[in-house]
């Protein structure tokens, strides 16, 4: 079945542009796990489930997802997997696998990268994992391209029989602008979704042996395929050349306008690189100017170890860009005409406003406690985790001493109190605790680490716009308790200022506690009763429209 949507415009975010350009590709799966700038991907999806038959959960975690959507593509079924940048470092192991395994259906990885670190705690380039796993990436430069780009995907990665990676980043990931849509295709099942040959999926050495045979073999095709691509472009001209990948491409055209003058330009959205596109630039100019919104990774590979023998390359690496954060169109203007004035800054005299938890916010409550109950210790270790509770780092609280990755405080405080280090508390959310706290709080379990663990039970994945959290209430104390923590340390408080002095007490005793101990500090969101009235009543309001 098609529907023709070829007159239709909305405004969409970039990455709403792509969740409607894999459900107007015949999705049938969607998977992700909550993370800025990605999160909308899923939302947008989600919303429009029911209308189009799309399963559409939250997983547990990045790795889940991937796995999820990798299944549901070895039935045969397009499935699209969304997340963060960093959250590819926790979906990495099947990600790398699967370019072995290959695919049956469609399956599509959108990760959001963050130049900048707006929300993030590194800028890490997913192009790099694309090179590492030997998988083409796409790379849209506008909202149209990343509906589009993502209905190509599907097909890409059906034709070559692997997955394929669209990476955007934040500045369009949060961006508006109209996109038209193509025809909705409807994807049926199909009589031989699954292939009597299933070796190929098990990855035993002697067929992952044959698998990565394979999967070098196909290197050249899919080169020659980013060579031909509509969305590798080359404009020869002058003698000055121009390198532009993703939203990049943006910012050089705002500064050059439609006439190239003395520059010619490569313009990238598909990636591995159009080795003989590359060459013809090389040939014609003189010197190059590289510009990527993220890490060097064009120019890294254009210069190599030794450099372009007779070219100037400009770029990152030689100070020609900042060599961190984002471009934008007076970076790309003063590294091309450096003696060209820029517009001038509205000056700014008001103070920067730092992040800080919401008024009423239950961390709060929990942080003045435990840095009450641990303010004689000559030298607490205080660890933490990913979350809006991150912020517990941050004046009046100072609660916190450490945050890496998701479901790292555990880990940590168990390797700071092998150490001998005491006291050791360490805080994570429950939605965290989820995605990667569980098996690091089994192994302190099992060796009754001397540490004081505190799960902030907020009700929701809280920092990214209030998701439902898959491991709370009842579900979460079962769960502590079934990795083999003591009840007899295992405790619920509500953080609360009537409850302050009672919670300092408790965690004054579980902290002198030679052994494993765990508090579960329950309090809704303050936005978790907003979202639930919100729901309520546009459930209402559709029981009344089809009555």
């Amino acid at each position: 079945m098609t529907q023709d949507c070829t007159m239709q415009a909305d405004l969409f975010l970039g990455d709403e542009a792509v969740a409607q350009g894999a459900i107007d590709a015949g999705l049938v799966g969607a998977f992700a796990y909550p993370g800025t700038p990605s999160t909308e991907i899923f939302e947008h999806i989600e919303r429009h489930a029911a209308e189009y038959g799309i399963a559409a959960r939250w997983s547990a975690n990045e790795k889940v997802a991937y796995e999820e959507a990798l299944g549901m593509s070895y039935a045969g079924r397009r499935a699209l997997v969304s997340m963060k940048h960093v959250g590819l470092n926790v979906a990495a192991d099947p990600f790398m696998s699967s370019a072995l395994t290959g695919v049956n259906g469609g399956l599509v990885l959108v990760v959001a990268d963050d130049p900048g670190m707006h929300s993030s705690q590194n800028e890490q380039d997913t192009r790099f994992y694309g090179d590492f796993a030997k998988l083409p990436v796409f790379e849209p430069a506008t909202q149209q391209e990343a509906y589009d780009l993502t209905r190509e995907a599907f097909d890409y990665s059906e034709k070559i029989g692997l997955p394929v990676i669209v990476r955007i980043v934040t500045r369009l990931a949060h961006s508006r602008a109209d996109v038209r849509r193509g025809d909705f295709v409807e994807q049926r099942p199909r009589p031989d979704a699954v292939p009597h040959d299933t070796d190929r999926w098990v990855l035993v050495p002697s067929h992952a042996r044959k698998r990565y045979a394979h999967l070098l073999e196909v290197q050249e095709d899919i080169v020659e395929d980013a060579s031909r691509s509509p969305h590798n472009r080359l404009r020869l001209v002058g003698p000055r050349g121009i390198i532009a990948a993703g939203v990049a491409r943006n910012y050089v055209r705002e500064v050059l306008g439609d006439e190239l003058g003395e520059h010619s330009l490569l313009e990238i959205g598909m990636y591995p690189l159009p080795v003989g596109l590359i060459r013809e630039l090389v040939d014609h100019t003189d010197e190059i100017y590289v510009f990527e919104d993220g890490y060097p990774f064009i120019e890294r590979q254009l210069k190599g170890l030794l450099g372009l023998k007779g070219k100037a390359v400009r770029g990152r690496l030689d100070g020609a860009l900042p060599p961190a954060g984002e471009l934008n169109p007076d970076i790309v203007t003063h590294a091309l005409y450096p003696g060209r004035p820029l517009p001038a800054v509205p000056r700014d005299d008001l103070n920067a406003r730092p992040p800080q938890l919401c008024r009423g916010c239950p961390h709060g409550d929990s942080f003045r406690a435990i840095v009450e109950a641990t303010a004689d210790a000559p030298a607490p270790l205080l660890l933490s985790d990913i979350g809006c509770y991150s912020l517990g780092v941050m004046a009046p609280y100072r609660a916190i001493h450490t945050v890496v990755d998701m479901g790292a405080s555990i880990g940590m405080a168990s390797g700071a109190a092998q150490s001998g280090a005491h006291p050791v508390v360490c805080t994570i959310g429950d939605s965290t605790f989820a995605h990667s706290g569980l098996p690091a709080l089994l192994a302190a379990a099992y060796y009754d680490h001397p540490m004081t663990v505190v799960i902030l039970d907020n009700s929701a994945v809280a920092m990214t716009g209030i998701q439902d959290s898959l491991l709370g209430g009842d579900r979460l104390i079962q769960a502590v308790l079934g990795l083999g923590v003591s009840p007899e340390h295992c405790h619920v408080i509500e953080p609360h200022p009537k409850h302050h002095v009672e919670n300092v007490a408790l965690f004054r005793r579980e902290i002198e506690h030679r052994g494993l101990s765990v508090i579960i500090a329950r309090r809704p969101c303050i936005h978790v009763n907003a979202k639930l009235k919100k729901r309520a009543a546009a459930e209402a309001a559709i029981e009344e429209a089809t009555r």
